[in-house]
């Protein structure tokens, strides 16, 4: 039998954290919170067993100390701040700590777009049909957008949330959009790398959750849909997905456990696919995530399967906990996000204040509500 950590720093902060913590508590490990002056007494902080105080929840070197000093075996980073930082990743093996999640190699790989392309397409996983090379300048752009066809995205290498996506119509309108999406991409991302892609009609997008262990096994557990966006994020999540059909909910599922396989992945990932409402046949790989997600609720609900405890398990050195034999779903989940924006500043996302909130009881797999 596989021993579990003592104790895991969560390397991160709020709603996550305190999920990440409720698992730890239900399986008998010490958790450790992390904390900055301003969130002293935030909920994840009186969630924890521990607590230890940093400068930055970006501070990986402040934080592989807390763990260390905490007698925290591992560290888990939740999602966002350095959860798919390969260089975190790194910092938490020199200082003998397990970093919960993939092995920074396969965040390298995943968080480069072109790279995670030509990876998965080595797998036989398709890939929207496109031009991802390393290295194109604007004119090499110009030049192989013809073979690509209009209409066509631009998209950032490095990037993510739809930051630096421009969708082109019109060819001559390419090099102005080149210019704009390099500039936002270099901003953001601090990667200025462009490609192109085919743009998919009637676009779907579609994400399978996939577990995957040091032993050679992967596992998919079904899809999530999350094609209602706004500004290229996500609003509203569902699983299973009513598009799919159980043989193509299959296909997506086995490019997933290929695209992991691709990467040599450990831990939970998601990889997100871009597929057609007119053919859902037709499905191509669009990125993997290599993290948690904030969605992945919706998974537990439908499966029963606790995430969190599975990552935790996987990186104790265990065995994936289900086969894909074993896998069922039952019923349908929804998860929405808010989102709100100024209408008198043209529809800009804002902040506001909630006015009154009521949430439904719901029991899950390591989550609930009131």
């Amino acid at each position: 039998m596989t021993r579990l950590f003592d104790a895991v720093l969560v390397a991160n902060r709020g709603e996550i954290a305190v999920r990440i913590m409720r698992t730890l508590t239900q399986t008998g490990i010490t958790s450790v919170a992390v904390y900055t002056e301003a969130d002293d007494d935030a909920p994840h902080v009186r969630a924890a067993t521990r607590a230890v105080p940093v400068p930055s929840y970006l501070d990986a070197d402040a934080l592989v100390a807390a763990a260390s000093g905490a007698g925290a075996q591992a560290i888990h980073p939740g999602y966002g701040f350095l959860a798919e930082n390969a260089g975190f990743a790194r910092a938490c093996a020199r200082a003998g700590l397990v970093f919960i999640g993939p092995g920074a190699a396969a965040i390298e790989t995943m968080g480069n777009k072109i790279a995670a392309r030509a990876a998965v397409a080595a797998r036989g996983v398709a890939t929207v049909p496109g031009l991802a090379e390393p290295g194109l300048d604007d004119a090499a752009l110009v030049a192989g957008a013809q073979q690509v066809g209009f209409p066509l995205l631009i998209k950032p290498a490095a990037g993510g949330g739809g930051k630096g996506m421009h969708r082109v119509d019109d060819p001559a309108d390419l090099p102005g959009a080149l210019a704009t999406a390099r500039r936002e991409a270099g901003g953001a991302f601090g990667d200025d790398s462009l490609f192109l892609e085919r743009f998919i009609t009637t676009p779907r997008h579609i994400e399978v959750q996939v577990l995957a262990d040091a032993h050679g096994n992967v596992v998919h557990l079904g899809e999530r849909e999350c094609s209602l966006q706004r500004r290229h994020q996500k609003v509203v999540e569902e699983a299973p997905s009513p598009l799919l059909t159980p043989a193509q909910r299959e296909h997506l599922g086995q490019a997933a456990i290929e695209t992991a396989r691709a990467v040599d992945y450990v831990g939970a990932g998601t990889v997100e696919f871009i597929v057609s409402g007119a053919d859902p046949d037709e499905a191509f790989f669009m990125e993997m995530n290599t993290r948690l997600q904030v969605e992945h609720p919706v998974t537990e609900a439908i499966t029963g399967i606790d995430l969190v405890a599975e990552q935790v398990r996987i990186a104790a050195g265990a065995p994936v906990g289900i086969t894909q034999e074993d896998l069922v779903l039952h019923g349908h989940a929804i998860e929405a996000r808010i989102y709100a924006e100024d209408p008198d500043s043209g529809f800009l996302p804002t902040g506001g204040h909630v006015l009154q909130v009521s949430l439904p009881g719901a029991t899950g797999c390591g989550w609930t509500t009131p």
